[in-house]
């Protein structure tokens, strides 16, 4: 009880000026009282029961507008007291920074319909961000699709359900020209990040197969890095790798120039000395929720380190209902007055 009342407040305690008001009222009703009681010359020129109309004062007794004031004196400091906001009682939380946000980058190129991993690579990657989705909570998620070009699937958003939706559109077909252009990818990734809040805590998740060919890309990661946005990296495939199915049933492969299909495995090297530029981690998929868990635990722990781990906040109970209620069971008789001059109807 003692820890109770030490932690009583109001969150508004402005609103108890307003008390001060029932003193004038109580002034205005001793006036009123002492002017009415002075009626004799006027009782000369009217009968005594038309003098409340000619005057506009109450028929009712002293002690009753005293038991009027009294109820609406109760009324008012109990309405007054819920809008000053007495609280009592209370949640420490750990803060969670807010604008913590999660970029996916996912590869759509042919390469990612090989069925090394069952039943394909692209099936595999679609599993993975709906792990992702679920899992989530708190980190705000943002998907673009890319092969040769990036097309951004859903902007960055808290609403997990309408990048469910869109998931299973995901498709190289989505792509004319074929090819894994990450460039373009992060190039797009940058744009979107550009556009939230100076003091939000980002990240990259890369899904592909690492079948990239172009130069640059670590030390463009590393670019991305020290401006404070960690690239993460899931590999989807295997190093021993399969065919590349053609785009239609004419051709079952995709042939090279000798006439062989071409074979496309997961380029894991290539994949963690890129996952290490962007000082992120790199883990190949797996079909159990751990690898999507691991990266919403290092994208959650960027978020913290940088509010600060032993930050919390204070998280009050509301007591405001408690006098309102009061206040509404004070009120109920005034429903159940009577109307002068009112008979119900005999049926």
């Amino acid at each position: 009880m003692a820890e109770v009342l030490s932690a009583f407040h109001f969150s508004q305690p402005a609103w108890l000026w307003a008390l001060l008001l029932c003193i004038p009222v109580a002034g205005w009703l001793l006036l009123f009282r002492r002017l009415s009681g002075n009626n004799d010359r006027i009782q000369k020129y009217a009968d005594a029961h038309l003098l409340p109309h000619l005057l506009g004062r109450s028929t009712a007794s002293s002690t009753t507008q005293w038991k009027r004031y009294l109820r609406w004196l109760g009324l008012w400091i109990l309405l007054v007291l819920a809008m000053a906001g007495p609280r009592w009682g209370f949640t420490d939380v750990q803060l969670f920074r807010p604008g913590t946000n999660l970029l996916v980058l996912m590869d759509i190129s042919r390469s990612m319909m090989v069925a090394d991993v069952q039943p394909t690579r692209l099936a595999r990657a679609r599993q993975e961000v709906e792990d992702l989705l679920n899992q989530n909570r708190g980190v705000r998620v943002g998907l673009i699709g890319f092969a040769s070009v990036a097309h951004v699937v859903s902007p960055i958003t808290e609403d997990m359900q309408g990048i469910h939706r869109v998931l299973s559109a995901l498709d190289p077909s989505l792509v004319r020209l074929q090819g894994s252009r990450l460039s373009f990818a992060l190039e797009r990734a940058q744009q979107l990040l550009a556009t939230q809040p100076a003091d939000s805590v980002n990240s990259l998740l890369i899904i592909t197969d690492g079948d990239f060919e172009e130069e640059g890309l670590e030390q463009r990661l590393k670019e991305l890095a020290a401006t404070g946005v960690r690239v993460h990296i899931l590999g989807i495939g295997t190093p021993e790798g399969d065919a590349v199915p053609g785009d239609g049933p004419a051709s079952r492969w995709i042939m090279n120039r000798t006439g062989q299909p071409v074979i496309s495995s997961l380029n894991e090297a290539q994949l963690q000395s890129l996952a290490k530029a962007g000082n992120g981690i790199y883990l190949r998929a797996d079909y159990r929720e751990r690898d999507t868990a691991k990266i919403l635990d290092e994208v959650k722990a960027k978020a913290l380190s940088t509010a600060g781990q032993d930050e919390r906040t204070r998280v009050w109970n509301e007591r405001f209902y408690w006098l309102a209620g009061l206040a509404l069971l004070l009120l109920l008789p005034l429903f159940r007055r009577a109307v002068p001059g009112y008979r119900p109807r005999k049926a």
